[in-house]
C-alpha cells in the first residue's frame, strides 16, 4: 500500500474550539491563549490494489476563489481527486470534516466519483448537536446523497478488508479502521490516538467524550499492532505521521 499525507498545516486550539494557523518559524505556542493544543490538520491517501482512498477531509477551508485547499493539496501529492473511489470518514468534527462537501455548493460532495462511508449515529448527533464542535452546513448533503453508505453497525467489513469499529471514545459514535491489504495492515485511530507521543503515555483527555476509554484502547492497540506490524496513521502529530510498529 502507497501512504501520502495530505497535510493542511499546524494549527492551535483553545477552548473556543477555532482552529488558527501555526508557523513554527515566526509564532510561539506560549504566546497562545493558555490551554492551547498544537495540532496538525492531516487527511491521507491510501493506495490499496483496489482503491484510492482517502481518510478523513481535513478542514475545508477555500482560497479567495473558491478552490478548495484539499483538492489543491491532493493535485500537488500527484492525485487526481477524480481517481478518489471512497472516503472513510471516522467522525464528523469540524477539523475532519469539514472537507466532506465543496465551498462553493455544500449542497454537493466534494468527491462525486467516491463512495463515502460514515456511521449513521454519528451524523445525526453531529446535525443535532451543531457548533462549535461540529459545522452542519458542511456535512448535510451526505443524509442524502446517492453516493453516500450510513454505516448502522458497531462492527464490520467494507469491500472485504476495510474493517471499521466503533469505539464511542474521542466523540459518541466514533470510529476506527484497519486496512488489509497484501500482506499489510495500517491502522487509523483518528482522534482516539491522533498522535504518537499519545500512544507511549497513560492519560485520559478531557476533551474526548470518553477519555479513560480512549486511554485504554490506544495501549491495546499500540501492543498489538506492535505484534502485528501495523502502520500506524496519525491525523494530529506534526512530526509523526506515519509509523510503522
Amino acid at each position: 500500500m502507497k501512504i501520502i499525507p495530505v497535510s493542511e498545516g499546524s494549527f492551535t486550539i483553545d477552548k473556543t474550539k477555532q482552529f488558527v494557523p501555526f508557523d513554527d518559524s515566526t509564532d510561539q505556542l506560549k504566546s497562545r491563549p493558555a490551554g492551547s493544543l498544537l495540532v496538525e490538520i492531516q487527511p491521507f491517501v491510501v493506495i490499496t490494489s483496489k482503491d484510492v482512498l482517502l481518510i478523513d477531509t481535513g478542514l475545508g477551508f477555500a482560497d479567495n476563489g473558491g478552490a478548495m485547499q484539499l483538492v489543491k493539496n491532493l493535485g500537488a501529492a500527484g492525485v487526481a481527486p477524480s481517481s478518489i473511489t471512497k472516503v472513510l470518514m471516522s467522525h464528523l468534527h469540524k477539523d475532519h470534516a469539514g472537507g466532506v462537501s465543496d465551498e462553493t455548493d455544500r449542497s454537493r460532495l466534494c468527491f462525486p466519483n467516491a463512495t463515502y462511508y460514515v456511521q449513521q449515529r454519528e451524523l445525526e448527533a453531529a446535525l443535532e448537536k451543531g457548533l462549535p464542535s461540529y459545522i452542519p452546513d458542511e456535512i448535510a448533503a451526505l443524509r442524502s446523497a446517492s453516493n453516500v453508505v450510513l454505516l448502522t453497525e458497531d462492527h464490520g467489513i467494507i469491500d472485504n478488508y476495510i474493517e471499521y469499529q466503533v469505539t464511542c471514545a474521542h466523540s459518541v459514535f466514533h470510529q476506527v479502521f484497519w486496512i488489509r491489504d497484501e500482506g499489510e495492515v495500517v491502522f487509523f485511530g483518528a482522534d482516539d490516538a491522533p498522535q504518537l507521543s499519545q500512544m507511549k503515555q497513560r492519560f485520559a483527555a478531557k476533551y474526548d467524550h470518553d477519555g479513560k476509554k480512549a486511554m485504554e484502547l490506544r495501549q491495546d492497540w499500540w501492543e498489538k499492532g506492535a505484534l502485528e506490524n501495523w502502520t500506524f496513521l496519525f491525523y494530529h502529530d506534526i512530526k509523526t505521521p506515519v509509523l510503522k510498529a
